[in-house]
């Protein structure tokens, strides 16, 4: 069980961020923001993915005065982005924005920021202090502790805000090598109790992307470190949040569907277990399944920690692991030749025909799925 970090909450619209609230899935609008009618259409298809929170790059005033038409168009919170111009922010936040991220590497004058914060209090919104390793406030600094620079930099950040009495903050360190993100974060976990924006940046395309981040992120989630959750990849941002769930539902933190448990195949497979696998998927995409509580533990401080189970069916290939793995599961599938063993809550049921699988296992998803 995944204990997480204790962490102060706070809000970016009408979600809430840290402590006990479910970890949330973030993605960034690749679209030019001036361009109102194509950035709201890719906020909707994220909507529709599962993206919970979406952030926008302002890039000048234009942009951070569209914000007010595509808010009005969305359903999900909204967070801009600001470099270099602090003036951005101000606009951005009376524009309507739900949270605000500023960069320690290229706004640094405090009376800047004194202004940015000074709105952001007034509109009760939070800021994101969001430190990458490719634009730190310094540049002399040994490649071999970037970590320690990055937590350098937001400390010395924070202490800015702390000084202007405002605490309504999230922290994002990201680096593109693995390592240096998460070294970065543990060392900032000692040293707040913030709540942490997780990411690894520039995480490349999606083969090397994926692994990246799902190595960056679900480290620190395993160890409890993190609250909201961002993979970044050069494609689609619909990827992003569909990989963003897999780690999510890997770990048992989020449930976002069936976990389907299958078998890489091997010389001993006498079924076309590849296809059926596909199909299946295929069959069960946008449709929503139960799935339950397994435990509630409590944390050090007393805190509830719940253990999600998402529904498992298992379709195996061959009878070594086959028969344990499909007992295992909800619902599974042990094939033979041509034929499987269905079982259902660890009980073999019948034999049915290689042909009939997908139908099948539809089949008791549905009779699962209409129980009282």
């Amino acid at each position: 069980m995944i204990v997480r970090r204790h962490t102060k909450q706070i809000r970016v619209g009408d979600v809430a961020i840290g402590a006990n609230a479910p970890i949330a899935i973030q993605s960034m609008a690749k679209t030019d923001t001036r361009d109102v009618s194509k950035t709201v259409k890719q906020i909707k298809e994220l909507e529709k993915a599962g993206c919970e929170i979406v952030r926008i790059a302002v890039l000048d005033s234009e942009a951070a005065n569209a914000i007010k038409k595509i808010k009005a168009k969305i359903n999900i919170p909204l967070v801009a982005d600001i470099h270099f111009q602090y003036n951005l922010a101000i606009t951005a936040i009376n524009s309507g924005a739900d949270k605000i991220r500023l960069n320690p590497g290229n706004i640094k004058r405090k009376e800047d920021i004194a202004q940015v914060v000074k709105l952001a209090k007034k509109k009760r919104i939070p800021i994101r202090i969001g430190v990458n390793s490719g634009s730190l406030p310094i540049t002399n600094y040994d490649l071999r502790i970037a970590s320690k620079a990055m937590v350098k930099a937001a400390l010395d950040y924070l202490k800015l805000f702390e000084q202007l009495d405002f605490h309504d903050i999230i922290i994002s360190l990201k680096a593109s090598d693995v390592l240096t993100t998460i070294d970065a974060y543990r060392q900032m976990a000692k040293a707040c109790d913030l709540p942490f924006h997780l990411g690894v940046t520039a995480a490349g395309p999606s083969n090397c992307g994926i692994i990246k981040s799902s190595v960056g992120i679900g480290t620190l989630l395993a160890e409890g470190i993190g609250d909201t959750i961002r993979v970044s990849l050069t494609g689609g941002p619909k990827d992003e949040v569909k990989v963003a769930k897999g780690i999510l539902s890997s770990l048992g933190l989020r449930q976002f569907g069936i976990d389907i448990i299958s078998c890489p195949t091997c010389g001993r497979c006498e079924v076309d277990l590849v296809g059926i696998v596909r199909e299946f998927e295929k069959k069960i995409q946008g449709v929503s399944y139960p799935s339950g509580l397994t435990s509630v533990t409590k944390g050090p401080r007393g805190d509830s920690h719940p253990s999600i189970r998402p529904l498992k069916v298992a379709i195996m290939g061959c009878v070594v692991n086959g028969p344990g793995e499909a007992r295992d599961a909800d619902i599974g599938i042990a094939a033979g030749k041509k034929s499987g063993i269905l079982f259902r809550k660890g009980k073999p049921i019948r034999k049915i025909d290689e042909k009939d699988f997908v139908k099948i296992l539809l089949r008791e998803l549905q009779s699962i799925n209409h129980k009282p």
